[in-house]
């Protein structure tokens, strides 16, 4: 039957097109079948956000992230959490714009052109005749990828949604006595006094014996712990490290040198002077007409007697800061004058005047006047530069080459860091009491959590093999082994005798020192008189007067409706300390301008909780749903 299929090949292929075809056109196709539907994950007002919507938010959140801290761990920013938390933000703004459109709120014209200028890099791009650097403007929002027109549409749009929550702020306000209680809690000033009785009063009476010391030691073990750490060693691969182990060919040395020899050497300066006839790119067509044949006419006038620059410069130049010294710029390299300016002063030759040049100023005639070249190094006097910029440039490209030979290197050879590091000429660097978190002063790889987790992983623990090759930033790459493992367990006796002595006798101290402060504190309530405190201070959140934090709360939280008010505070380890409320001191007179200032900030801060509640209202307003559950 295949032999029959074959001779007729041509007839068999013509029959199961006019069947097949026919299908397709009574049937259809399904356009699924070619592109997956996404699925929807929320809707607001109506509008769906497709899981592909998600997707892409999400990625181009991750990766600004990631430009903005390299070092970040990019599982947190693939965690359920941190997606949610992307979707929440888009449902948010869908809400805002939603309210926006339904409240007709809008951003005038002139609400744009205030919010401009009072944007600092805007706002410096002016003239001295108040109007905008039209070009400087386009290449600062062109340097942030966008066109004037895009960044000015969207901040028009920022300015709308500002106004769906600035208008549940601006009816908020702050009662009197919501104002006096954030006020006091910060400024309220308490006249006290204060008896400390110390801990480190009473040490010199505690005796220990050995069994008081075994009994504190077997009932604290949790003061007593070591954590787990471990000897590691680690070698680093960098690319000053690639630079280190690379040598460089001299012919390609040379040849460096003499491609890069006008860049090294410094840029080309030219003097010149110019004649200025003004005229702005927002002058009208009439007037910028008239500038030009002013300034040809002065060109003729220059093509008859050129030695008469100067003065006619002094005489008829409209930039008044370089006329009188008869046009003389000074020197300048490229990139310092405007690209028509430049272009036409790069193109004379000394002594020469040119046409008339237009620019945003204005139209300029140029002279140029001098020229300095400056003197070529040799290419022994430029060596060490040339070496150092090779080798930049070569390990940037050999870098990648070198961290495969780096990641197979520390995975084929498991059992020691040497092979790789005389291989790629490396240090093999060694740290004792490493923990499985960064500790105080930690630097380089052993601050790194990523590092230190692989590390620390199960299998580099038992079998104490090299860890993998972990990219901790852009360019450095770390492998590691432990060499020696402690983990966490408690302390001997012997070990941390010393310790438990000290730690016995400072809960001891304290002790006393309780016990004596309540005695005190009973004494001095029955008989006042008796009292013997420090002298009368003034204290408040702001000024401690150097008291510890503990008597400072017990001041300020005790009640003063029946004064004196007598307290006592625990001061843990450090003791004991009894407090006497003699009076609340009035605020003074200047504190009415801090009440002043801080009641807009109160406003703001009263408004931030109606604020989520108003943006509650919002999302039912506008039946947000949401069509994936919280993780």
């Amino acid at each position: 039957m295949f032999e029959a299929i074959r001779k007729h090949s041509k007839f068999v292929m013509i029959l199961l097109f006019l069947l097949i075809i026919p299908s397709f056109i009574f049937v259809g196709i399904d356009q699924n079948y070619f592109s997956e539907s996404s699925p929807t994950v929320a809707r607001v007002d109506g509008n769906e956000i497709k899981q592909s919507d998600w997707d892409n938010a999400h990625r181009m959140e991750s990766d600004q992230l990631r430009a903005e801290n390299p070092e970040i761990d990019t599982r947190l920013l693939d965690s359920p959490q941190a997606r949610y938390a992307t979707l929440e933000r888009m449902v948010r703004d869908r809400v805002l714009v939603a309210a926006a459109q339904k409240m007709h709120l809008v951003t005038s014209d002139a609400q744009l052109v205030r919010s401009l200028q009072q944007i600092p890099a805007i706002a410096e791009l002016k003239r001295a005749d108040g109007t905008l650097d039209a070009q400087a403007y386009r290449a600062l929002v062109g340097a942030q990828g966008m066109t004037p027109e895009g960044f000015e549409a969207n901040l028009r749009s920022n300015l709308s949604l500002s106004q769906v929550m600035g208008s549940a702020m601006n009816s908020s306000f702050v009662t009197d006595t919501q104002l006096k209680l954030a006020m006091d809690a910060l400024y309220q000033r308490r006249e006290v006094q204060v008896a400390q009785f110390k801990a480190g009063d009473f040490a010199a009476g505690i005796k220990s014996t050995p069994e008081d010391l075994q009994a504190y030691y077997k009932a604290h073990p949790d003061r007593f712990q070591q954590a787990e750490q471990a000897s590691v060693e680690y070698v680093v691969l960098d690319s000053a490290s690639v630079q280190a182990a690379m040598e460089l060919n001299e012919d390609d040395l040379r040849t460096y040198y003499q491609e890069n020899l006008a860049r090294l050497a410094g840029q080309e300066e030219r003097r010149a002077s110019h004649i200025l006839i003004n005229a702005t790119r927002d002058a009208s067509a009439a007037d910028r007409t008239q500038a030009r044949e002013q300034a040809q006419a002065l060109l003729e006038q220059l093509r008859k007697d050129p030695q008469s620059f100067a003065a006619v410069a002094k005489q008829s130049s409209q930039d008044s800061g370089t006329a009188q010294s008869g046009g003389d710029l000074g020197f300048f390299s490229r990139g310092a004058m405007v690209k028509p300016f430049e272009d036409a002063a790069f193109a004379l030759k000394k002594g020469e005047i040119s046409d008339v040049v237009e620019s945003d100023f204005g139209f300029h005639i140029i002279e140029l006047t001098d020229i300095k070249t400056p003197p070529q190094p040799s290419f022994a006097e430029l060596r060490p530069q040339l070496e150092r910029d090779l080798k930049e440039q070569q390990a940037q490209s050999k870098f990648a080459e070198v961290a495969e030979q780096f990641a197979n290197g520390v995975y084929e050879q498991s059992d020691n860091l040497q092979g790789v590091a005389e291989k790629l000429k490396l240090t093999v660097h060694k740290a004792e009491r490493v923990a499985r978190v960064p500790g105080p002063g930690a630097q380089g790889p052993l601050a790194n959590p990523r590092f230190l987790e692989a590390l620390f992983a199960p299998e580099s623990l038992e079998s104490k093999r090299n860890t993998d090759a972990v990219e901790i930033a852009s360019g450095l790459m770390v492998a590691g082994r432990v060499v020696a493992y402690s983990p966490a367990h408690t302390l001997a006796y012997e070990e941390v005798a010393d310790k438990v002595q000290a730690l016995y006798v400072a809960q001891k101290s304290a002790e006393l020192a309780r016990e004596e402060g309540q005695a005190k504190l009973k004494a001095w309530k029955e008989q006042p008189a008796s009292a013997v405190l420090g002298s009368a201070v003034v204290i408040g959140r702001d000024q401690p007067q150097n008291l510890p934090r503990e008597v400072i709360d017990a001041a300020l939280h005790a009640s003063v409706d029946a004064l004196p008010v007598w307290t006592g505070v625990d001061l843990g380890n450090l003791g004991y300390a009894v407090v006497k409320v003699n009076a609340v001191v009035e605020r003074p007179a200047q504190d009415a301008q801090i009440v002043a200032a801080q009641k807009q900030q109160l406003a703001q801060w009263w408004a931030g909780a109606e604020g989520a509640a108003y943006y509650e209202m919002l999302k039912a307003r506008f039946k947000v749903q949401m069509k994936v559950d919280r993780p």
